[in-house]
């Protein structure tokens, strides 16, 4: 959402912009991390059905220029899991003991 303000004049006006953002964050923008779906589609389980229509489309635009193609387009995987900070990655090193 191009539209963020530097300031909010009232707690309304802050409140109303959030809720805006909110709801295009998880019902509309795609996330490459969790195979271009939205957070609601993962969430409420419809992401492998949207998945599913995806490969058709591609199926069907392979088999009319395949020299479109440099191979036969797949939709992305949906990961099991997905993190904005995996901890994994973020670990502390233990303590070194002397």
């Amino acid at each position: 959402m191009s539209d963020y303000t530097e300031r909010f004049e009232w707690l309304a006006h802050a409140r109303e912009w959030f809720d805006a953002f909110i709801t295009y964050y998880n019902h509309q923008y795609r996330h490459s991390g969790i195979g271009w779906h939205t957070p609601a589609s993962v969430h409420f389980g419809t992401a492998e059905e949207v998945r599913d229509q995806r490969a058709v489309t591609l199926a069907k635009a392979y088999t009319r220029n395949p020299e479109r193609f440099g191979c036969r387009p797949r939709p992305p995987r949906i990961p099991q899991q997905a993190w904005i900070d995996d901890p994994a990655e973020h670990r502390e090193p233990a303590p070194k003991i002397s």
